[in-house]
């Protein structure tokens, strides 16, 4: 076996086909686009790299075979934010065996070591966690959404005997759109709604400067609170925001206001995997005009990326009353089936039990895992 590393055009259109092989029997898994992931290792279009930095390699077999992945990151504005300085890990895919599976987290662990790590987290991703993060563990019989991670069964195995502990878990839940919310839920969302000094108000793209000042505003202070959080940034929030463009309903992504100032949000989007799956990760010409029909067509399924709200508006039931807001626009549509709630932290108690509010089912679960560095 040989490892590589990633360094020119020929090592880079290798690292994208390496999923191409794993995957070839597999109806479910629906590959990546070729862009997004390239996009993550590019130092003009990822702001992750104003502060740290990553590389990554494949394996090779007998006959110059692909036979794995993986990269390695460092993002400086988190890895000292740990007992021990910690990096991560992430794009790994392998064929079913240990040695191979081994080698390359070895790999991406001398790099980090060689750069003064102690530990990593893996699967992660160079950038936010809304995308390419964690390790699936249940829940492998249903189509990954846009950006979230999909991998063998076999693959806990290899990091549980290489000594990965899970750190958390990360639940997304499956909410029937077309099935009422239970009364009670309903009851309290539409008092909120309707209180005194309580506002909404979905995105407007050519306001997007002001609903991104919000969304960091809104972000920033509902999240501080837990282990480890680094502080969203103005350019990262205008990138992402940039990304979604193509799939973007403004009437899907929602804001509450309460006397004025920001007070909680719900980002939605149409998931994009029904029209990435055909392109097979090739967004060329006949991919674009492939994509821009099937948008076109439309797709049953939306996504809740991310939901957020200020400390002391906790509690107040914005949350639910977002989900009636959005509602009352989705369901006369009557396009949408079903919305995945996408991951929530095993450690997010509050947001946990807003989930078990509106319905929804178990849909879900991916693991964040972290080795130590002990030889």
């Amino acid at each position: 076996m040989v490892i590589t590393e990633v360094k020119d055009k020929t090592t880079r259109a290798a690292f994208l086909e390496v999923p191409r092989v794993i995957y070839r029997d597999d109806d479910i898994w629906v590959c990546p686009l070729d862009n997004d992931v390239e996009a993550v290792f590019n130092a003009s279009k990822n702001p992750f790299f104003k502060h740290g930095k990553c590389t990554r390699w494949i394996l090779t077999g007998e006959n110059n075979s692909l036979i794995g992945r993986v990269a390695a990151f460092i993002n400086n504005e988190k890895a000292y934010n740990y007992e021990q300085p910690t990096g991560g890990m992430g794009f790994f895919e392998c064929i079913d065996d240990e040695k191979a599976a081994f080698l390359l987290f070895d790999t991406a662990k001398n790099w980090l070591r060689q750069n003064g790590m102690q530990a990593m987290d893996g699967p992660v991703n160079f950038g936010e966690n809304d995308t390419f993060w964690g390790l699936l563990s249940e829940g492998f019989d249903s189509p990954p959404s846009y950006g979230m991670n999909y991998n063998p069964s076999y693959y806990k195995k290899f990091f549980d005997d290489y000594g990965f502990k899970t750190e958390y878990e990360q639940i997304t839940n499956h909410l029937n759109i077309l099935k009422p919310f239970p009364e009670r839920f309903r009851k309290i969302a539409s008092w909120v709604a309707q209180k005194p000094g309580y506002t909404f108000k979905h995105l407007k793209a050519g306001e997007i400067k002001q609903f991104a000042a919000d969304f960091i505003e809104i972000y920033n202070d509902a999240w501080e609170g837990f282990e480890n959080f680094v502080p969203i940034t103005y350019d990262v929030i205008l990138e992402t925001f940039r990304k979604m463009k193509p799939l973007m309903d403004e009437k899907l992504i929602w804001f509450a206001y309460v006397n004025g100032e920001p007070a909680s949000f719900n980002v939605v989007l149409p998931d994009a995997n029904p029209m990435i799956k055909p392109l097979k990760g090739k967004l060329d010409l006949k991919g674009k005009l492939t994509f821009l029909y099937l948008k076109w067509k439309g797709v049953s399924r939306l996504r809740a990326i991310v939901m957020g709200t200020k400390k002391k508006f906790q509690n107040h039931g914005l949350e639910s009353a977002l989900f009636i807001i959005l509602g009352e626009y989705v369901l006369p549509k009557s396009q949408y089936h079903e919305l995945e709630l996408s991951w929530v932290g095993d450690f997010n108690d509050k947001m946990i039990a807003i989930h078990a509010a509106t319905g929804s089912e178990f849909g879900k679960k991916h693991l964040t895992m972290r080795f130590l560095f002990r030889d």
